[in-house]
């Protein structure tokens, strides 16, 4: 196992020794190996419409606990985006409840401030590596060139979004929105406090919004169905809750100049 960039591929080596990487270098890195090497096969686990199929599962399994649990409707479905499959293995089958007319909840995907792939960036064809090594992909997209800041939800810190997602948010069929990280952390803290759970970084960014919903929803006097992805625990990240809980965290969120200079990358298709 090695830290991407690493010095063992030419991509790698491309960026300074304390680059703060991000998963479309490690994509690049990835493909270069397996294509240099006749016996190496290479499956992404991310990103790609197979894979937000293979993820389903978590979706499918949760609209039957649902119907377990007497529970005939569900008013809001919200899940953390960064590549989009494990969000898609989450919300589509709902997505396919509500297309099919048996459900009508509102599917709502929650990416950080600094990396607003759906939120900000433009849907177009991009590779959806940093080296321009994958084929082109029509997805939202912040630049193949886009460098993520170093922020602690490593899995959401991806220039891109899955084809499929990207296209049912431009159907207007999901929404998306963005959160700094510090609230994330917060909602975080407050979920392990009350549910003995840690989440991860990534997933806090869900339970932030949810809490955001949730006091809305006091506010109006209404009690929604609300589905979370809790996708992950925070075990292994527990030097991130030191640095927020010690006041270090800080919001990075991305700049109107610096997202114009990272699209200026972007292939021009047709």
């Amino acid at each position: 196992m090695h830290r991407s960039p690493s010095r063992l591929t030419e991509s790698g080596k491309a960026f300074a020794d304390d680059h703060p990487g991000s998963l479309g270098i490690a994509i690049s890195e990835a493909v270069e190996t397996a294509a240099q090497d006749p016996a190496t096969k290479y499956a992404l686990g991310s990103v790609l419409n197979h894979v937000l199929l293979h993820q389903t599962v978590i979706g499918q399994e949760a609209v039957l606990q649902l119907a377990k649990a007497g529970e005939d409707s569900v008013d809001l479905v919200v899940g953390c985006a960064g590549g989009g499959s494990n969000f898609a293995g989450l919300a589509f089958p709902f997505l396919r409840e509500k297309l099919a007319g048996r459900l009508s909840p509102r599917v709502l995907a929650v990416e950080p401030s600094s990396c607003p792939t759906l939120t900000r960036g433009e849907y177009r064809y991009d590779f959806g590596d940093t080296a321009g090594l994958t084929p082109l992909m029509k997805m939202h997209t912040l630049g193949h060139d886009f460098v993520p800041s170093p922020i602690h939800a490593g899995g959401l810190r991806y220039h891109g979004m899955a084809p499929l997602v990207s296209h049912v948010v431009d159907q207007g069929l999901v929404e998306a929105t963005a959160l700094h990280q510090r609230e994330c952390f917060e909602a975080a803290i407050e979920f392990a406090r009350t549910q003995g759970v840690v989440p991860a970084p990534e997933a806090s960014h869900a339970l932030a919004q949810v809490r955001r919903e949730a006091l809305a929803a006091r506010e109006a006097g209404t009690s929604p169905v609300i589905v979370v992805g809790l996708s992950g625990h925070g075990l292994l990240e527990l030097g991130a809750y030191e640095a927020f809980l010690a006041g270090r965290l800080e919001d990075d969120p991305l700049s109107d100049d610096d997202l114009a200079e990272a699209l200026r990358g972007v292939p021009a298709v047709g």
